[in-house]
């Protein structure tokens, strides 16, 4: 069936469906303009669901972008299609006939109220998660729902399990287009999905032994500040940096894109500069506040991050965010990025600052290292290393390691001795530089955190023994292996 069918029954009298390129489909009536999706079109996919929709000897000319007018029936229902283009722009306006509008205008005001549309169904689910103060939903075929609080998994015992049938009801009716088209085609996509003033969703939808599943990430809709997330002073002046890259890392769903959320806004809030920002999907929406912010999204707005990142360049950005550093191309690019007087923040999967510096160069053939060593010793300004810790009576805090390039370090990259960094860092003190075995030592003292918890996330684990024992704690083996 046409992708399109599914917003066509939606169309009433005197209503039109907007399919624009750059923005999300809307259905426009007297009464106002209401979305119908969250997801932005590109000028392809609104070409191709046209395409999927028109006369066969309609096709080449939509594929050639010229402008087009036809009739099209899904189901019981005729509406006129108009296609149209100016340049990269392209717009398709799709509406009832004449013959369809009689009929629906006669209609009481009883059965117009039955067509509304309902708030799909996975958003009770979602809003049972947002009220338990879960981070997660997780939906499996032939289990019953899990949300993840406070870091532990926990499954909602008053819901039915999930039978695949209804799995593929609850996914379908939010999936995207273009989506649904990519999840047909390799069983496994990304989107975003938001409940209007509740809260906005990371979505992953995947196929395993079980069927159709998929994992909700919950993205609040208020952005946390800079000073509320509690980062340190030197951390927020990476911020007023003019050049140069500054890496946040560490496991997935550590916190790293609140922390860059929290950047951005900080920035948006005490610069006048104009940002780009490169995700895979758009989490936080940020608005425009001193700073012209553009924030595009891979596979809907742009093809891949590299070809993003190259694109930033000619679209003069003084700071550009790249959601995730995946591949050589994306790495090198923004090395370059950075060394071309622009301030560049990125993501990457590694757990301590060392290694992400020792990551990033084994990235590169072993001919480009010396080269690629010489660049980060004056792009790379800073690395914030984090993860996230449970607390005592509940919630979950931060532990960030951050490594912050002086003349010292800069030495150590160009030489190849990333081994050393380490002890630079624990010298580095007074210019704001933190290890994670600090950090976890600390919150322990603290007791923010149990020593379990903190040993748990340690990677230097030896060590951070020897630091309990300073203070004469003692861990307890048998939870920790439990």
């Amino acid at each position: 069936m046409p992708q399109l069918d599914k917003l066509i029954e939606k169309i009433q009298a005197k209503q039109e469906i907007v399919l624009e390129s750059g923005k999300a489909p809307v259905l426009k009536s007297e009464a106002g303009t209401t979305a119908i999706l969250n997801q932005l079109l590109s000028a392809a996919q609104v070409t191709g669901l046209v395409q999927e929709i028109a006369p066969a000897d309609g096709r080449e000319a939509l594929a050639q972008r010229k402008a087009l007018k036809f009739e099209y029936k899904a189901g019981a229902r005729t509406v006129q299609v108009d296609f149209s283009a100016e340049g990269e722009q392209v717009i398709a306006r799709i509406s009832m006939n004449g013959e369809n509008g009689k009929g629906a205008a006669a209609a009481q005001p009883q059965a117009q109220a039955k067509a509304a549309d309902p708030e799909p169904e996975v958003n009770a689910l979602l809003r049972k998660m947002f009220k338990m103060g879960a981070s997660d939903l997780h939906l499996t075929s032939s289990h019953r729902p899990l949300v993840r609080v406070n870091g532990d998994m926990k499954e909602l015992g008053d819901e039915p399990v999930l039978k695949n049938e209804r799995m593929e009801a609850l996914l379908s009716a939010i999936l995207p287009p273009h989506n649904a088209l990519q999840f047909k085609e390799i069983h496994d996509t990304d989107f975003a999905h938001e409940i209007t003033g509740l809260a906005r969703f990371r979505v992953n939808v995947f196929m395993d032994r079980f069927g159709m599943g998929a994992v909700f990430r919950q993205i609040p809709m208020d952005i946390v500040t800079a000073e509320n997330l509690g980062l340190s002073k030197e951390i927020i002046d990476l911020c007023f940096l003019s050049k140069g890259l500054v890496l946040v890392t560490g496991p997935t769903g550590s916190g790293k894109s609140t922390t860059l959320c929290a950047l951005v806004d900080y920035i948006n809030r005490h610069r006048r500069d104009h940002i780009i920002t490169i995700e895979d999907p758009i989490e936080f929406v940020h608005n425009r506040k001193n700073c012209l912010i553009n924030q595009r999204e891979v596979h809907v707005h742009t093809k891949s991050f590299s070809q993003a990142l190259r694109a930033a360049l000619r679209e003069d950005p003084d700071i550009v965010l790249v959601g995730e550093m995946r591949d050589l191309e994306t790495i090198s690019i923004a090395i370059e990025t950075a060394e071309t007087g622009h301030l560049v923040f990125g993501t990457l999967h590694t757990t301590t600052a060392a290694s992400t510096v020792d990551r990033i160069i084994d990235q590169f053939p072993a001919d480009r290292q010396s080269q690629i060593r010489t660049m980060l010793s004056t792009s790379l300004k800073a690395v914030i290393s984090q993860t996230l810790c449970k607390k005592i009576g509940g919630g979950r805090v931060a532990a960030m390691e951050a490594l912050f390039v002086n003349s010292a370090v800069a030495n150590l990259i160009r030489e190849g001795k990333i081994f050393q960094i380490p002890s630079v860092m624990q010298t580095g003190k007074k210019q704001g530089m933190t290890t994670l075995n600090d950090v976890l030592f600390k919150l322990v003292v603290d007791k923010a955190v149990a020593p379990e918890e903190a040993y748990i996330k340690a990677v230097d684990k030896p060590a951070f023994v020897a630091l309990l024992k300073t203070k004469g704690i003692v861990l307890n083996m048998t939870e920790i292996e439990e």
